[in-house]
């Protein structure tokens, strides 16, 4: 629960501190600007606050790791839904809307998720999980979206080393395999889900678990 709000105010402090020109830059999410990225942002916000005022009497069907249904087809931006995100955040017009949207809804589910009882079952995509259980997994989400939002910014503050060290914990376990001691955090999960490709000392690295790459998380 500590790392969720850690890694949740870490990412919306580096979109707080993002120049306007920054917002029309490439993010690391196939087809998207970064104002694109943090419109999805909102409405992860917007999903935390359902999700957690969403109670279940039922038992759980899934935790923090069999939470993403995986993949192994990267997104290309033209889903659907992708491409509403893309109109929702031209509609803003200027940054400083969507600055102001994040902050709003964010700290509300921010605050949300500090005040819920981690045992409490929720249910959300219709499987139940515990509160517990599903902010675990969001820790994933905010760092691969932190990662995303600096993919093109070397100035912009990367996501906190805990965040990365879980989230690349929870790959492995995803995947069934660790990956090699000498890839960092970072590297492991850039890689592993698909955001860059190993090159071809890491692909010697990685041996055989190669084939099981990319692990798409969805």
């Amino acid at each position: 629960m500590d790392l969720f709000s850690r890694s949740w105010t870490a990412l919306r402090a580096a979109v707080a501190e993002l120049a306007d020109e920054d917002f029309e830059q490439p993010s690391g999410c196939a087809g998207w600007l970064v104002r694109d990225l943090v419109c999805h942002l909102v409405i992860d916000a917007q999903d935390v606050l359902i999700t957690l005022a969403t109670p279940a009497d039922t038992e759980p069907t899934r935790d923090a790791l069999t939470y993403w249904e995986v993949t192994d087809t990267p997104p290309t931006g033209d889903d659907p839904l992708d491409a509403l995100t893309v109109r929702l955040a031209a509609a803003y017009g200027e940054p400083r809307l969507l600055r102001f949207h994040l902050d709003d809804v964010g700290s509300a589910a921010g605050r949300a998720a500090e005040l819920a009882d981690p045992a409490r079952r929720v249910r959300t995509r219709d499987e139940v999980l515990t509160a517990g259980d599903y902010l675990t997994a969001y820790v994933m989400e905010w760092t691969l979206h932190h990662l995303d939002l600096v993919a093109h910014l070397p100035n912009a503050a990367e996501p906190p080393a805990e965040g990365l060290a879980q989230s690349r914990a929870m790959l492995e376990k995803i995947a069934g395999t660790p990956f090699p001691v000498s890839f960092s955090d970072k590297d492991a999960l850039l890689v592993g889900t698909g955001r860059r490709a190993p090159t071809d000392a890491e692909k010697a690295e990685l041996g055989g678990f190669t084939a099981k790459l990319p692990l798409v998380l969805g």
